[in-house]
């Protein structure tokens, strides 16, 4: 059912293909706070905004396919968070590394940039970061959408056991789980995950992200993340409330190979949001490495299908 939903918009499809570079990407900066946030924009904000929030260890650049098919018909911007892509990286004792503080810094990034409602995109690390957005404003959210975004301990793999102990115990754990998720092996198979189709990867996909990983001070602010995360579990009640609350629009697409977050955590919305449209594609963690074509027409047919509420 869902591969003939996605091919009924093959006639779309080739009008995306053929309105890429319509609207080219700017890749701009903005202060928040003392710390230089980068940004890419695509589109005029006169049309419905798009807020990209991408995951660990990638950056706004995730998003470049998806905003060079869709900028000729929406606002589509996306921001590196601090300590990531080419956003400043200040040390731990300089900012405080935590979802609530990336969030806040979010929010007052969608202040400097004058976006003051759009549908939040959100891969990974941007589910947390941007279900704390919604929650504390919820009038700015107009959709939600989930790229292997998980808010329900049903989507938890099994690697999350092995964060438990480092929860539990930091100072006995952090050096090993540090390395592990700065090494080439895991930061590979973060794209890969169980897909047979390894060879439709790009290998610049993990290598740019290791090379980011193993930059100076990197080490410090990523374990910082890690150990925060599990506040993001404790949350997952919360955000669960808020969408069955407020009921957003919202759009489910999830790569079936990821081995983080696994398919029941995409079916787990349905619980709170009946009417949500959930796909789930041949894809790994990051959908848009092999399925980027797929992702822009779900996404346009999501924003086309809620066009009135959108509409400014």
């Amino acid at each position: 059912m869902n591969a003939q939903r996605i091919a009924a918009g093959a006639a779309l499809a080739i009008t995306i293909a053929t309105a890429a570079n319509a609207a080219p990407v700017a890749y701009r900066h903005v202060n928040i706070d003392g710390v230089n946030i980068a940004y890419r924009e695509a589109g005029s904000p006169d049309k419905p905004t798009l807020l990209l929030l991408h995951g660990v260890p990638s950056s706004s650049r995730m998003y470049d396919g998806l905003m060079n098919k869709l900028g000729d018909r929406y606002h589509l911007i996306a921001p590196d968070y601090p300590g990531f892509g080419n956003s400043d990286a200040p040390s731990p004792a300089e900012f405080t590394y935590t979802f609530e503080h990336l969030s806040d810094v979010m929010q007052k990034f969608t202040d400097a940039v004058g976006v003051q409602r759009y549908v939040l995109f959100m891969q990974d690390y941007g589910a947390p970061v941007g279900m704390r957005m919604a929650v504390k404003r919820p009038d700015a959210i107009q959709g939600t959408i989930f790229q292997n975004g998980n808010v329900y301990e049903d989507g938890l793999g099994a690697m999350w056991a092995t964060r438990k102990p480092f929860w539990s115990d930091r100072s006995a754990h952090e050096d090993k789980v540090g390395a592990a998720h700065a090494s080439l092996a895991v930061t590979k198979n973060r794209h890969l995950g169980s897909d047979p189709n390894v060879e439709a990867y790009d290998p610049d996909l993990w290598m740019d992200e290791y090379a980011y990983l193993n930059r100076p001070g990197q080490a410090a602010i990523q374990s910082a993340l890690i150990y925060d995360y599990q506040h993001n579990l404790a949350a997952y009640p919360q955000w669960q409330q808020w969408l069955a609350a407020h009921r957003p629009p919202t759009l489910v697409v999830w790569g079936k190979y990821d081995l983080a977050f696994t398919v029941p955590g995409a079916q787990a919305f349905k619980r709170d949001l009946p009417e949500a449209r959930v796909e789930i594609l041949d894809a790994g963690h990051f959908a848009m490495d092999t399925r980027l074509e797929e992702v822009a027409v779900l996404t346009d047919q999501y924003m086309q299908a809620h066009r009135k509420t959108f509409a400014r």
